[in-house]
């Protein structure tokens, strides 16, 4: 999953509308130029519609004029301060904003809520994803290692999802808690019970809100991809988890250090990075490993898996 479909809120101008609509059919028949000039004239006529400066970015980009798209997309993030397109991660793409800081909550919940009903067969059909499956395998190798039977008291599912986690991992859990920013995905997950609870919430409200040293495996499949900090969200997990507790999570990687914004929109995490934030949150690597965890385009998409204790 890398994008949205197009977010079309009206302008409230009836002329601006069918011109957009008109640009979309164009955009279809492949004329791109055509498509720009309708797009440019519907935002004329309404400035702050962010629908039509959305996808004129995106056309101006794609005949070639980088500048342009720069300056249709801050139109687009100006007229939609929510920015629920991610307006702000195409400008971070393109080399004109903070990528750590770029993606907005209601981009990521209006991505997952549009995406909610065909989740659980579109990301193994079409991307292989096998997350939880690889979360699972790590997180019962480091409890043999440790000596200890792979079953938990208390787990917290971030970014839970439609619960393709909370399936792998609810035999091993006395207590099973799911937390997801779309409403659409824990109706989903809701639908099949394997939730003992279930949160629509952002994830560090959930933790700060939460009592400390509650939890006793935290997990995270697929989720820090759409995270650029890492380190506050580790340092609201340590405080979290109970004495001796884990952390168990997935991210996309890169060959070099620190943070990066892929062409998808997504975040890859390096190595040595995630080794520091972790350490400097009093968390403890038992386990890291390199993987693949989906594709796209055929192609495996460099990962890591982590298994992280408290002390």
């Amino acid at each position: 999953m890398t994008e949205t479909g197009p977010l079309f809120i009206s302008s409230g101008d009836l002329i601006a509308d069918r011109r957009y609509q008109w640009a979309l059919d164009l955009l279809a028949r492949g004329d791109l130029a055509g498509a720009a000039d309708l797009l440019a004239q519907a935002a004329e006529l309404a400035p702050g519609f962010a629908a039509a400066w959305f996808t004129l970015g995106e056309v101006r980009e794609k005949l070639g004029d980088r500048d342009g798209a720069v300056a249709a997309f801050a139109q687009a993030r100006a007229g939609d301060p929510q920015d629920r397109q991610g307006a702000g991660l195409q400008l971070a793409r393109l080399g004109a904003g903070n990528a750590t800081l770029a993606m907005s909550e209601a981009y990521v919940r209006n991505l997952f809520d549009q995406y909610a009903g065909r989740y659980d067969t579109a990301l193994p059909e079409r991307l292989g994803y096998r997350g939880p499956a690889i979360l699972l395998e790590a997180v019962q190798q480091v409890m043999r290692s440790l000596g200890h039977p792979p079953q938990f008291g208390d787990v917290l599912d971030l970014g839970c999802g439609t619960g393709l986690a909370g399936e792998a991992f609810r035999p091993l859990a006395g207590r099973l808690i799911g937390v997801d920013l779309s409403a659409a995905m824990i109706a989903k997950a809701d639908e099949k019970g394997i939730y003992d609870e279930t949160h629509v919430a952002k994830i560090e409200d959930f933790l700060n809100a939460a009592e400390p040293a509650d939890h006793d495996l935290v997990l995270a499949a697929d989720v820090f991809v759409y995270v650029g900090d890492l380190a506050p969200i580790f340092a609201d997990i340590a405080k979290s988890l109970a004495p001796g507790g884990l952390l168990a999570f997935t991210v996309e990687t890169h060959s070099g250090d620190g943070t990066k914004l892929l062409p998808t929109l997504r975040f890859a995490h390096g190595e040595n990075h995630l080794r520091r934030l972790l350490n400097a949150a009093g968390l403890a690597v038992q386990h890291l490993a390199a993987t693949s965890v989906r594709s796209e385009k055929g192609v495996p998409v460099d990962g890591l898996v982590v298994v992280a204790s408290s002390a």
